[in-house]
This record gives C-alpha cells, sequence and structure tokens, in this order.
C-alpha cells in the first residue's frame, strides 16, 4: 500500500523579530505591531526572540504604551546556541534579525534559516557579512527555496529604490552616466547614532582587508562596463567606448565620471565628502545580477499579470556609475565628518585602537554616537534627505561620440523621518509583508539584495503611504 505524504502544518507565526529588546529591534517590534491583525494585513501571528525574556517583555510594554500590551509569545533564542536559533527559525515563516554587528553575530542566524527552511531578512549595512553570505549560502538558500535579504533598512533600500526611481525617469532615447547621491541628515537636535552601528564601522576598518580578499577570491561578476571599440571602413578608423557586459542590450554610455572627494554642491545647498557606505556595494550587486538577468528575477510561482508588471518595470530601469555623499549645510560639519573618518580609520585598524574608539565613542565620533543611543525626543525630530543628481544623455546615439560628456541632469530625492529608529523599521516590516503576502511573486530563493527582490513590487508606493516619500525635482540640459 503506497504510503501518504501528508503536507507539513504551517508555522505557528507569521514573523518572529529576532532582538527586538535592541536599540532598533523595540522600534522594529512597534512598527510590527501596527499591522498585527489588521484587516488588510497578512500579519496575523508574531512573536519576538532575544537573550533575555524580562528586557523582551519590557520592549513589549514599551512599545504599546499606553495600551496594555498583546498577548504575544516571548521566545528565549542566543546567537551562540545555535540550536535555540533553529528552533525558533523552525516556528516561523519569516525571521527579522535585529541583532547586530551581523559581522559577529548574523552568520548562525542565517545559517539556522536556512537548514528550518525559512525567509530571513535583516537591517544589516555591512558589506562583508552581506557578501559573505552571498559566496556562502547562495546555492543552498537557491535550492532550499529560502530568500535571505540583507540591507532591508535605511541601509540600503533609500539608495536602491531611490536609483531605479531616477534611472525610470529617463526616457529613451536618453540615457543615465552617473548617480551621485547626497545624503543629508536633518534634525532640530543633536544627531545622535546608536553604538551598535558605530561598532560596525569600527568593525568595518579592522576587516576591510578581509572584504577585499574575499572579493578577489570570487569569481568576476557581469556587470556593465566600459571598453575600447573601432569601426573601420576605406577611410577612417574611429573610436568611442562601448559596453562589454549588457543588461538586456543597455549599457552605461560615456565615460565613468572622476568628481572631487569634497565638494559644494550650491543647487542643493550642501558641502558634501564621499562616503564610503554599504550602498555602492549592494547597489553593485544588484547591477550584476541584472547584468545576467535583463528581465530581473522570475518568482517561484508568479502570476502572469506579476510576469508582466516585473518586465515591464525593469524594461524601464537603465544601469549607471553610482556613488554616496554624506551632506550638511556647512563646511565645518563635513571637516567633522572627515575628522572622524580619519580618527576610525587610523585606530580601528590596531587592536588597543579599536579598544579607545569602543570604549569612548562619543569622544572619538564627537559627540556623533554614545552607548545609550538617541533620545527619543532625539529620533522625533530627526529626519533625512537624499538626493540623487543623475547625469547623462539626452540622445543615446551622442554618447558613443568619442569623448561626449553628459548634457542632461535629473535631480530626485527620497525623503523621510529618522533614519535609524524610524525609517529602517518601517522600511523592514513593509519588505517583510510583502514577502509575507506576495512570496510566489518574489524568487525562489538566493542570498540577495533588496533590490532585485522588491524592486518590481509595490514597495515604493507601501514606502510613500508610510512617510517616505520619492519625488522628481528637477529636469534640465546641461550646458556644454
Amino acid at each position: 500500500m503506497a504510503e501518504i505524504h501528508h503536507p507539513a502544518p504551517p508555522p505557528p507565526y507569521d514573523i518572529i523579530v529576532l532582538g527586538a529588546s535592541g536599540f532598533t529591534g523595540k522600534y522594529v517590534l512597534k512598527e510590527s505591531l501596527k499591522f498585527l491583525n489588521s484587516s488588510s494585513s497578512p500579519l496575523k501571528t508574531l512573536a519576538i526572540a532575544g537573550r533575555n525574556p524580562t528586557k523582551l517583555a519590557q520592549s513589549l510594554i514599551w512599545a504599546t504604551h499606553p495600551t496594555p500590551p498583546p498577548d504575544i509569545s516571548i521566545l528565549t533564542a542566543d546567537t551562540s546556541d545555535f540550536s535555540s536559533l533553529l528552533h525558533i527559525a523552525s516556528l516561523t515563516r519569516l525571521v527579522l534579525n535585529c541583532v547586530g554587528p551581523f559581522r559577529l553575530h548574523g552568520d548562525p542566524v542565517v545559517r539556522a534559516c536556512l537548514d528550518a527552511g525559512t525567509d530571513y531578512l535583516d537591517i544589516c549595512g555591512e558589506p562583508e557579512f552581506m557578501e559573505k553570505m552571498e559566496a556562502r549560502y547562495h546555492d543552498q538558500a537557491f535550492d532550499k527555496g529560502c530568500l535571505v535579504v540583507s540591507a532591508c533598512g535605511f541601509d540600503s533600500v533609500p539608495a536602491e529604490l531611490g536609483l531605479l526611481f531616477n534611472s525610470r525617469q529617463w526616457v529613451s532615447p536618453s540615457v543615465p552616466n552617473s548617480v551621485e547621491a547626497y545624503l543629508s541628515l536633518e534634525s532640530d537636535k543633536r544627531i545622535v547614532g546608536n553604538f551598535a552601528t558605530y561598532e560596525s564601522a569600527v568593525l568595518g576598518v579592522a576587516n576591510a582587508d578581509v572584504l577585499r580578499q574575499l572579493r578577489r577570491s570570487r569569481p568576476t561578476r557581469a556587470r556593465p562596463q566600459m571598453s575600447i571599440w573601432w569601426s573601420m571602413n576605406s577611410e577612417v578608423i574611429s573610436c568611442g567606448v562601448f559596453c562589454v557586459s549588457m543588461m538586456g542590450g543597455k549599457c552605461i554610455p560615456g565615460p565613468a565620471p572622476k568628481g572631487p572627494t569634497i565638494e559644494q554642491h550650491k543647487e542643493l545647498g550642501l558641502w558634501a565628502v564621499r562616503l564610503p557606505s554599504a550602498d555602492s556595494s549592494v547597489v553593485r550587486r544588484t547591477l550584476s545580477i541584472l547584468a545576467e538577468n535583463s528581465r530581473g528575477l522570475v518568482g517561484v510561482n508568479e502570476s502572469a499579470d506579476h510576469v508582466v508588471k516585473r518586465e515591464a518595470f525593469w524594461s524601464t530601469v537603465k544601469p549607471a556609475h553610482f556613488g554616496v555623499k554624506i551632506g550638511t549645510k556647512s563646511f565645518l560639519g563635513v571637516l567633522t565628518f572627515i575628522i572622524v573618518g580619519v580618527l576610525i580609520g587610523l585606530l580601528g585598524k590596531f587592536s588597543v585602537g579599536r579598544w579607545l574608539l569602543l570604549k569612548f565613542p562619543s569622544v572619538f565620533s564627537l559627540g556623533g554616537f554614545r552607548k545609550k543611543g538617541p533620545t527619543e525626543a532625539e529620533v522625533s525630530s530627526a529626519s533625512f534627505k537624499m538626493w540623487f543628481v543623475c547625469h547623462g544623455f539626452s540622445n543615446n546615439s551622442t554618447s558613443s561620440q568619442g569623448n561626449k560628456n553628459p548634457d542632461t541632469e535629473i535631480i530626485t530625492r527620497v525623503m523621510g523621518p529618522e533614519i535609524g529608529y524610524i525609517s529602517t523599521p518601517i522600511i523592514l516590516v513593509q519588505c517583510a509583508l510583502i514577502t509575507l503576502s506576495q512570496r510566489e511573486n518574489l524568487p525562489k530563493g538566493g542570498v540577495l539584495t533588496p533590490g532585485i527582490v522588491f524592486g518590481p513590487t509595490d514597495l515604493q508606493e507601501r514606502l510613500q503611504q508610510n512617510g517616505i516619500s520619492f519625488d522628481l525635482i528637477s529636469k534640465r540640459a546641461l550646458s556644454s
């Protein structure tokens, strides 16, 4: 008699927030509760997990104050105890990981999710961790049908969706060449970052050689790039540039720009300095995937309507060189960024220097970070603007004519509330709700970027409904 196989029952929780008692985790919990059991939300069951049940209970009370907290399961899990991670991963459809620094605590959480066949999202902004997870687990995640998507917070969704939004403003035959993103952090009070972000930056400097070695060890991936072309007839030899690795027939026209490290952008009213952030790394990975899959990644069981939507979306996206700068309204503000960057860059290379940096964060960050993090008043008063200044060509045919310079500029802007405790939870929770409600339209699995997974979904519209705006600011011709 043939054995009858019954489908496994669904896990008891839609989402488990891991690290819900941490600085950012408690805000993620607070944002998640807004959508728990609401009529149009796919989030019907929620649990929180971490090392200390007492602190988790306090976070739940804080998140619902002054309303009494709902009956939500509190689970014990520690990143040093793999069995506890495997247990919580087996109880849910999706883990939201808020435990950083991720280079210290993230790997076992990803591994537990893969073993349990559970999707995973996090708020990591550490290139070394993200690229290491891709190298180590991408094939396994694809085979298991698990999505592993890092940078689902301020790092790096505004940068990715902002770039895609700007790219889609370039209507054929116009094409973009380069996008410079200018990040401006604004507040009525002093802007203070949390210690985990600062610690990640220090450890990033300490492990910079590890990241370089990882990148050298991996196979070169396709991505839009430049080369020399020539055409010859009986009378003339001409040369120019063309793209050897194309994105569905698309390439980056013209040469890569060589902008200044420090600049005054008068139109934006900002002094800015180049920022070594995760955004550039994440965007590069998205463009690499698109170079290999010009119509995006096929959904695991996507509807016919979504196939049309996905292919139409990616057909309007054009690759461009991308960089990020952080800006302030005064040169003194830029000088502060430079001094802090130099201090972390120099001291972060040595164990004694790292001890000093992590022992006295407020001193070495010139007050920009502290172990206690910002107050609720400081959080509520802060906001961000991210300007995307893109230069390109009004006609693609002119871009291959020798050393032609871009003749068109399009400026767009992404704007929203405080980046770490308000915007990041909004973004992460909306990514999670899409994962729950639209899973069949998303890729089968793999270690992927938020842009490639959520780009063709309604994530931008959802963010706009929750306080993060996308605007076209200007379009003009550049003087030759």
